[in-house]
Order: structure tokens, then C-alpha cells, then sequence
């Protein structure tokens, strides 16, 4: 028996309901409680039945999932409902097997728009769009909608723990797509939701799980370096008690070097291995984090390379390559001299900013300034030589022209005068 065609039509819920359920073929089932305008059981029979618009013709299934979202919508408590509407989705569009994802995804944001912006409701349907975008390899869908999600859990009013699910589920999605870098982003995230203030919190199970999977995603990276976003966190600084070990290695990651990660080695044998870490990435690292803390401890601008040999434990030969490695990463800029055997530094980073690194920084202020200090001592002398060679060529050039002007007294054809002229007189006449 051939399904019929779903025709849109303005009308009561009454009407509209005995329409989606005559297209569910139950029809009979619900016009009694539609007559008793008994609504709310009508509608649990549609919603109960409505896996069936799963197999419905392609060209009908829209239609049909508008009619049946929008009955949901004018429901006392669409909550009830929702969650079977969206599971329905989830399930293969057995109709459509090629356009199975475009049709279902579009379901689920008409079912996410429909709702009000501040609906609390928009949280379960959103997490419902995650898991489906997740269960279908399609993250990079979803990552235009991620950067509202603060503003959503504000506008919803999402307490902590519902926003540390939906971080989480966003963080393995992004991880299953192969996006490292947003699935440690919202990772973090997750860890941030839980209260620093409460102990009992921040050393939970959970806290402590996703902790440790933060620490091992960055310390294997092979593009992260800078770990103190994650180091500040309550919930991993509480691994010092509950996994000394990590804790350990992270510290070394995050400020100290190559002999350092190589005596822990030494001291818990084969633990690298038995936690299934990849020694050789560790140490690929840890070799370019020693190159830039190198860099950052050098006063002059200039790394010989027998210090950079001394610290990344490498021979002459391979000075050059770890050099390019250590300015591809990002964390240093410079050039190499290969008639002084140095390595000419422009810029480093920084891998922490403590008090040591305070005085460093400090003792370079101190030289540049000593530097500046010269130069203006060299600047303001030679002013100071222009404007006295100025005065003097000013004075000489006054005092030819007062030569000049004393040449030319009682020159030729100049009447001299004698003496002083006397006054006329009547006499004179």
C-alpha cells in the first residue's frame, strides 16, 4: 500500500495531528483522543510511531519531519518528545541512503531554529547535532557553530555540568576527525567548568580522567610547546597526587631540558613504553624545548655551536638541521654563521616567565640600555661638534666681512673730510 502524500495545510492541532498520523498509518489509532481533544496522548502516539518517517519517500521526508516538529513545538512539554524525534534521527534514513545525512542534519536545525534563542531545550538538541555530526565524520560542519556556544550557555543558562558534556562530546569529535587542535581546545574547556574552589571537584574521577588525557594529547603534540594554559589548572596540578608521574613529566616539558627527561627516563624505566608514549617524538621535543630555553638564557645574541651540541646531545653535523627545525616550529628566529661556528639569534620564545626569567630580562634591559646610553653620549656629542664648527664658520665669515669693510675706508675716489664741517653763518653771505 502505497504511502500518501503529505499535503500542507493551515489548521487546528486537532486537524494537523489526524493528518501526520493518517501519513503514520495509525490513523484509526488516534482519532478518538484527537475527538476528546485528549492532545497530548494523540501526540505520544504520533511521536511513538514517527520511526517510521525514516523510511518515508525522499521527496516527502522534509515535509513530513516539519509537520511532525511543529506539532511537537505546540506541545505543553516538546521535551517529553524531543529526545525520541532526535534519536529517530540519528538512525539511518533507510530511504535515502545517499542523501540519508543532508536530510537528517536538516531536520535537526529546523528542530534547533524552531526553538527560542533562550530555550534551555536548544542545549539537548544541540548535543543531539553533535553526536550526529561526530557519528558522521562531518566535524568540520559543526565548527562554524562552535564559536557561539559561551554566549549559548549564557542565553540557555547551562550549568557546569551539562557544559562539561557538551565540551567533552565537542573535544572527541574533533579528535575522531583528526583536528588535535580543536579537540585540546575544548578539552580545556571541559576542565575549566569544574569549581576550582571545591577539592572534592577538581580530584573527581572524571576531573582527573580527562586531566590526564589533556596532558598526554600535549606532550605527545608535535606542534604544541607552550603548556602553561594547561599547567594552571586546578584539576591537573592535582595530579601531583594522583599521578606523580605525569605530573613529573609534564613539569619537564614545560621548563626544563633534554638531561632532565633523560634522567626520568633513567629513573622510571620503561614507563615511557608500558604508558604507550612514543619515546622518539618525546625526545624530538624535548630537543627543540632545550634548543629555545638555550636561546632564551643567552646574554650576547650568539649560541656557539658547542653549546648547542653540549645541550641538544647531537654531534657537529646536525647542528644545522635541529637549527631548521627549532626556527620551523616557530620558537626561534636567527641565522647560522658557519665561518664563527655560532648561531646568530634574532628572537626567541620564552617556555616560561618566572622570576628567572624576570632577571633575564632585566639584565638585557640593563645592556640595551647601557647600548642606548652610548649611542646618546655619541648623538649629543657630535650636535654638540656641529654647532661649535657652525659658530665658528658664522665668526669667520663676520669677521671677513668686517675686513672687507675696513678695506674700503678713504678708497679710491672717496672724498675724505678733514675735520668737522662749521656752521653757516651771516657772515657767509
Amino acid at each position: 500500500m502505497a504511502s500518501p502524500q503529505l499535503i500542507f495545510v493551515d489548521g487546528t492541532f486537532a486537524e494537523l495531528a489526524q493528518e501526520m498520523a493518517d501519513y503514520l498509518q495509525i490513523g484509526e489509532q488516534v482519532k478518538p483522543s484527537l475527538e476528546k481533544e485528549q492532545h497530548e496522548e494523540a501526540l505520544q502516539a504520533i511521536v511513538k510511531a514517527s520511526s517510521y518517517l525514516n523510511s518515508v519517500p525522499e521527496k516527502e521526508f522534509t515535509a513530513a519531519y516539519n509537520l511532525l516538529i511543529h506539532l511537537v513545538l505546540q506541545a505543553k512539554e516538546p521535551k517529553k518528545y524531543l529526545p525520541t524525534i532526535c534519536g529517530n534521527l540519528l538512525k539511518p534514513i533507510t530511504s535515502s541512503p545517499v542523501h540519508g545525512f543532508t536530510l537528517a542534519s536538516g531536520a535537526l536545525s529546523t528542530v534547533f531554529n524552531l526553538l527560542q534563542v533562550n530555550d534551555p531545550l536548544r542545549y539537548n538538541v544541540f548535543m543531539q547535532i553533535v553526536r550526529f555530526l561526530r557519528q558522521h565524520g562531518q566535524f568540520e560542519l559543526l565548527k562554524p557553530r562552535l564559536k557561539n556556544l559561551e554566549l549559548w550557555f549564557e542565553e540557555w543558562d547551562t550549568d557546569e555540568e551539562n557544559q562539561l558534556k557538551l565540551y567533552t562530546e565537542v573535544s572527541e569529535a574533533a579528535a575522531e576527525s583528526g583536528d588535535e587542535e580543536s579537540a585540546y581546545h575544548y578539552l580545556l574547556k571541559a576542565l575549566g567548568t569544574f569549581d576550582r574552589d571545591e577539592q572534592e571537584d577538581i580530584t573527581s574521577e572524571e576531573a582527573q580522567r580527562l586531566s590526564l588525557k589533556a596532558v598526554r594529547s600535549a606532550i605527545s603534540s608535535p606542534n604544541r610547546f607552550d603548556f602553561q594554559d594547561l599547567r594552571v589548572l586546578p584539576t591537573v596540578q592535582a595530579l601531583s597526587d594522583s599521578h606523580p608521574i605525569y605530573s613529573q613529566l609534564l613539569d619537564i616539558f614545560t621548563e626544563q631540558d633534554l638531561e632532565d627527561y633523560n634522567d626520568f627516563r633513567e629513573e622510571h624505566e620503561g614507563w615511557i613504553e608500558k604508558e604507550k608514549l612514543d619515546h622518539e617524538k618525546l625526545q624530538r621535543k624535548m630537543r627543540l624545548l632545550t634548543f629555545a630555553s638555550l636561546a632564551a638564557s643567552t646574554p650576547n645574541r650568539e649560541i656557539p655551536y658547542s653549546s648547542i651540541v653540549k645541550a641538544l646531545q647531537i654531534t657537529p653535523e646536525e647542528v644545522e638541521l635541529w637549527t631548521i627545525d627549532v626556527i620551523r616550529a616557530g620558537l626561534i628566529e636567527g641565522r647560522l654563521s658557519q665561518s664563527k661556528k655560532v648561531f646568530l639569534l634574532h628572537r626567541t620564545t620564552y617556555r616560561v616567565f618566572g622570576e628567572k626569567q624576570w632577571r633575564e630580562l632585566g639584565t638585557r634591559i640593563d645592556q640595551y640600555k647601557a647600548v642606548v646610553d652610548r649611542l646618546t653620549t655619541v648623538v649629543r656629542k657630535a650636535q654638540s661638534d656641529v654647532e661649535s664648527q657652525r659658530e665658528r664658520e658664522q665668526q669667520e665669515i663676520e669677521r671677513k666681512l668686517a675686513n672687507v669693510g675696513m678695506g674700503s675706508v678713504g678708497g679710491p675716489g672717496e672724498n675724505r673730510r678733514r675735520g668737522p664741517l662749521k656752521p653757516r653763518t651771516e657772515d657767509d653771505d
